[in-house]
């Protein structure tokens, strides 16, 4: 799929792309003509793999915001057999940054919780881009703990610059909010997996991240803040280099965190990112959920438990070096 929407470094895939389509387009075609549309589709290929392949991480912080990527609508639509949608926080209203709802996903019933930025102008501004409110976390938990009391397993798919910063959302308790999500996603007593599809941005996406098995897509990153945030505090500049030397310094792709153990897999996408083959990524995201709740649902409650809170206790784990004077 050519994406209408081109970031700098896809310009000569593009090109190519493009001339590509006038050979293919050509009626009756020549043997030269068929050799030389081979040899493209096979230059193609080769340049999207050393493109995609040596992203920097600012590079991958613009193709996880690519406006083209997938998002959690398109995933519940390619992925789930069935889907139910649960609506409301039973205390203020319904948040459209996050979606919940009972899914079945092959033979495999789960609650399924989805961050949402909105694939039009309309859909953007109901959901605040992705970033949710104070509701849209406690609707969270409240299905989460509806689906715990029948025994279902969950699903959280990640995707948000961050949590809503407006003093509506600070009044209702945004970070209280949050803290509460962190607390008892830990004691949930059924498996949990949370992906990060896109952006994950801060708190906002760390309030749906306790999970079992916490993965990553390829070119997704998760972060304590945005290149944007870490460059305006530590060299007061908004610009590209800052943004670029930010981003490498934050350490915040999947290759990185990996390393780090703060997710457990990255799961590849498809040649030329998730935004040019909604179906391919949706089904590899497929088969990494199944794969992992099967394997999760073979453990009693007390042993998810542990190894959740093991999990998490690990993380941050770090190396002191003494000075020689």
């Amino acid at each position: 799929m050519k994406p209408q929407y081109v970031l700098p470094f896809e310009k000569p895939i593009v090109e190519f792309e493009e001339k590509l389509a006038n050979l293919e387009s050509q009626p009756n075609p020549t043997p030269a003509t068929l050799d030389a549309i081979r040899n493209m589709r096979v230059e193609i290929a080769k340049l999207k793999r050393e493109t995609y392949e040596n992203l920097d991480a600012w590079q991958t912080v613009q193709v996880a915001r690519h406006q083209e990527r997938p998002q959690a609508w398109d995933y519940i639509e390619l992925i789930c057999d069935e889907f139910v949608e649960l609506h409301g926080d039973r205390a203020f209203g319904d948040d459209h940054a996050i979606v919940t709802g009972f899914a079945k996903i092959d033979d495999q019933k789960v609650l399924l919780i989805g961050q949402h930025k909105g694939r039009n102008l309309k859909e953007r501004t109901e959901c605040y881009y992705g970033c949710a409110h104070p509701e849209g976390y406690r609707k969270a938990l409240l299905k989460m703990q509806l689906a715990a009391k029948f025994g279902v397993p969950i699903v959280c798919l990640i995707d948000t610059p961050g949590a809503y910063p407006g003093i509506g959302a600070e009044e209702r308790g945004q970070a209280y909010t949050i803290a509460v999500n962190l607390r008892d996603m830990s004691r949930l007593p059924v498996p949990i997996v949370c992906v990060v599809i896109g952006e994950g941005g801060s708190g906002g996406a760390l309030g749906l991240g306790i999970g079992d098995h916490v993965a990553m897509l390829q070119f997704s990153y998760y972060s304590v803040i945005s290149p944007e945030g870490c460059a305006g505090i530590l060299w007061k500049g908004a610009t590209p280099d800052n943004f670029a030397k930010a981003a490498k310094a934050l350490k915040f792709t999947g290759r990185d965190l990996l390393k780090f153990g703060v997710v457990d897999e990255v799961i590849p996408e498809p040649l030329g990112a998730a935004h040019r083959d909604h179906r391919a990524m949706a089904g590899t995201l497929k088969s990494t959920i199944v794969r992992n709740l099967r394997s999760l649902s073979t453990l009693s409650s007390e042993d998810l438990l542990a190894r959740r809170y093991d999990k998490f206790r690990k993380i941050g784990v770090f190396e002191e070096q003494i000075a020689i004077m």
